[in-house]
C-alpha cells in the first residue's frame, strides 16, 4: 500500500460508506479493530449526528477510520420533470398511506456545517462523493492531518481530484452497489458507467494518485485482481452490508441473497440519480420514468422508503446493493475480513506459484 493510506490499516481491505444507516458506528469499529479501515456515511445526517457517530466510533476502537461527505449539489434539476413524478407517485402516496416529501428541503447536506467539525476535531481520513472538494479544502484538511480522498467514477474526474490536491482517488466501477458517485449527473448519459478493471487502467495511467477500487468485490481473489491492477486498496459495501453489526434493515438484509431478487440495476427512481439495487415493484414501475434530479426526489421519496420498511414491504424499498449481492456472506465484519485477507494472501501464493512454474 501507499504511504497515503499504508499507516490508516493492517489490509487493504476498506469498508465502503452506506448512507441510509448500515455504516454505523458498530460496524465501522468492528472493521478497523479487525485491520480493515471502516468509514462513517455523513450523507443524510445532519452535523451534530455526524458528530455523535464519530464520537462513538471514537469510544468503540482506537483504530483510524474516515467519514465520507456528500458535495452540495448544483440547481439544475426541471422542476417540472419533479413535478411530473410527483403526480406518477401520488398511488404509491395512498398506498403506504404516507405524504410525499419536499422535494425543495435543500441541497447541500450541511456540508459547511460538517466540514466545521471535522477540522475542528479532525478524523484520520475523510473522503467525498458526488463531486471534488475545493483546492483551498483539501489543504485545510491536509493542516489538520486528515487525508483526503475523492470518489470518481472517469479519467476526467481522477485528473479534478489531484488537481484539487486529494492524497487518493476512491475509482467507483459500474458494478458497484448504491449511488455512482460522478462529480456531475448527466441527464443525457442514462444509467450506464464503466466497469472497475477498465476503469482502474484508464485511472493509472491518467494520473499519479494511489487508488481505492470499489465495485462488485465479494471476494479475497477479487482485491487480488484489483491490487494486481494498480489499486493499493479494495473497497467492499454490500459484503459487509449483511453483517449482524450493520445498521440495516433486516428487510434490505435478507434481500441481498433472497432469490426472489435475481438482479441488480442502476436507476433513478429512489433519488434522481443513477443508484444501483436489487430491481424490485418500485423499480420496475417508476424506474423508467424518474427524472435526474437530485436530491429532489430522494426528498420526494423519503417517506415512501419508510413506510415501505414500516410496512415490512420490500417491493417499496430501496435496497441498495452491488452486482455481487448473491456473494454476500452473514458473517460478523471482523471475521469477514479476516476471511477476506485469507483468501486474498491465498489468492497470491497460487499466482507466485503460477508465474515461478
Amino acid at each position: 500500500m501507499s504511504s497515503a493510506l499504508t499507516d490508516l490499516c493492517r489490509y487493504p481491505i476498506v469498508q465502503a460508506p452506506m448512507a441510509g444507516g448500515a455504516s454505523c458506528p458498530e460496524l465501522v469499529a468492528a472493521v478497523s479493530e479487525a485491520g480493515g479501515l471502516g468509514f462513517l456515511a455523513a450523507g443524510y445526517k445532519t452535523a451534530d449526528g455526524m458528530y455523535q457517530e464519530v464520537q462513538r466510533v471514537r469510544g468503540l476502537t482506537a483504530r483510524p477510520f474516515g467519514v465520507n461527505l456528500f458535495m452540495p449539489q448544483p440547481g439544475q434539476a426541471d422542476a417540472a420533470a419533479v413535478d411530473l413524478y410527483r403526480q406518477q407517485l401520488a398511488g404509491e402516496a395512498t398506498w403506504y398511506d404516507t405524504p410525499l416529501g419536499d422535494p425543495d428541503r435543500g441541497r447541500d447536506d450541511g456540508y459547511d456545517a460538517k466540514l466545521a467539525i471535522l477540522l475542528d476535531d479532525p478524523v484520520p481520513v475523510v473522503s467525498f462523493t458526488f463531486g471534488c472538494p475545493a483546492p483551498e479544502t483539501v489543504a485545510a484538511f491536509a493542516r489538520a492531518g486528515t487525508r483526503t480522498v475523492v470518489t470518481v467514477t472517469s479519467a476526467d474526474e481522477a485528473r479534478a481530484a489531484q488537481s484539487a490536491g486529494a492524497d487518493a482517488v476512491c475509482v467507483q466501477g459500474v458494478e458497484a452497489g448504491g449511488h455512482q458517485g460522478t462529480h456531475r449527473d448527466d441527464p443525457e448519459a442514462g444509467t450506464c458507467g464503466t466497469g472497475l478493471l477498465t476503469l482502474i487502467t484508464r485511472i493509472r495511467e491518467a494520473v499519479r494518485l494511489p487508488m481505492l477500487a470499489a465495485g462488485g468485490l465479494m471476494r479475497g481473489a477479487q482485491i487480488a485482481a484489483v491490487l494486481a491492477a494498480g489499486a493499493e486498496a479494495a473497497q467492499l459495501g454490500t459484503a459487509f452490508l449483511v453483517c449482524p453489526e450493520s445498521g440495516a434493515d433486516p428487510l434490505h438484509k435478507r434481500a441481498v441473497t433472497d432469490p426472489l431478487f435475481t438482479h441488480t440495476e442502476l436507476t433513478r427512481a429512489f433519488s434522481g440519480r443513477p443508484a444501483r439495487g436489487l430491481v424490485n415493484r418500485f423499480v420496475r414501475e417508476h424506474g423508467p420514468y424518474a427524472p435526474a434530479a437530485y436530491p429532489e426526489v430522494h426528498h420526494l421519496t423519503s417517506g415512501l422508503r419508510k413506510a415501505a420498511a414500516r410496512a415490512q414491504d420490500p417491493q417499496g424499498m430501496a435496497l441498495w446493493a452491488g452486482q455481487g449481492h448473491r456473494l454476500a456472506r452473514e458473517l460478523p465484519a471482523g471475521q469477514l475480513v479476516d476471511v477476506l485477507h485469507c483468501e486474498l494472501r491465498s489468492a497470491v501464493s497460487a499466482l507466485a506459484v503460477e508465474g515461478a512454474s
